[in-house]
C-alpha cells in the first residue's frame, strides 16, 4: 500500500517519537487515524476520537490492514465528550483547535506524560487562505502560552514546507 500524504503520520510526531513515554496514547480529532496507527505500530496502546463516523470506521479498517489494534470512538468534543483525567502517557492533536479542550488535555496526561500538539497559526489565512476562521487559528506564541506550566521539549512556529503556517509543541507534564 502506498502512503499518500493523508495516510502518512505527521513528520513532527515521527521526528519526536523518542520523547514520548510508552503506554496509553490518545489521538484527538484523529481523522482517518494516520497518527493513531503510527503510534500503535510504535507500541503504544492507542485510543482515537473523531466526530466523523466515516473517518473512525476508515481508521479502524486501516489499522486492521496495518496489522495493529486501535480503539476508536465517534464523539463531539465540543459537546459531550470528556477526556479521562490522568489517564494517558501521551495525548496528540494535529490540525484541530478547540481552545476549551486545552485544560482537559492537560488534565488527561499523567505526570511525566507528554502532549504533542500541532495546528495552524494566524499566518495560514493570510498566506494560504484556508483555514481562515480565527477560532481555528493560533495566535503567535499562543500554543507556547497554553502549555507554559508544562516543560517544553520541542517548539516551532512559522511557515513549514512552503504550504502551511503552523505551531508545534512537545510538552511534558511535570
Amino acid at each position: 500500500m502506498t502512503h499518500t500524504h493523508e495516510s502518512q503520520p505527521s513528520k513532527f510526531l515521527v521526528e519526536n517519537i523518542a520523547l514520548l513515554p510508552k503506554g496509553r496514547a490518545l489521538d484527538i480529532a484523529m481523522g482517518r487515524g494516520r497518527n493513531a496507527i503510527y503510534l500503535a505500530e510504535m507500541g503504544f496502546e492507542v485510543e482515537g476520537i473523531d466526530i466523523s463516523p466515516d473517518a473512525v470506521k476508515e481508521a479502524l479498517e486501516l489499522a486492521r490492514q496495518a496489522g495493529v489494534t486501535i480503539r476508536a470512538q465517534v464523539a463531539d468534543l465540543e459537546k459531550n465528550h470528556r477526556i479521562e483525567k490522568e489517564a494517558y502517557e501521551v495525548i496528540v492533536c494535529f490540525n484541530y483547535l478547540q481552545r476549551s479542550l486545552i485544560p482537559q488535555i492537560k488534565d488527561g496526561v499523567k505526570e511525566g506524560g507528554v502532549v504533542v500538539y500541532e495546528t495552524f497559526i494566524v499566518d495560514q489565512a493570510r498566506l494560504f487562505g484556508k483555514p481562515s476562521n480565527p477560532d481555528y487559528l493560533l495566535k503567535h506564541n499562543e500554543l507556547l502560552d497554553m502549555f507554559r506550566n508544562f516543560r517544553c521539549l520541542r517548539y516551532r512556529e512559522g511557515v513549514i514546507a512552503d504550504y502551511k503556517a503552523i505551531a508545534s509543541i512537545v510538552a511534558q507534564k511535570v
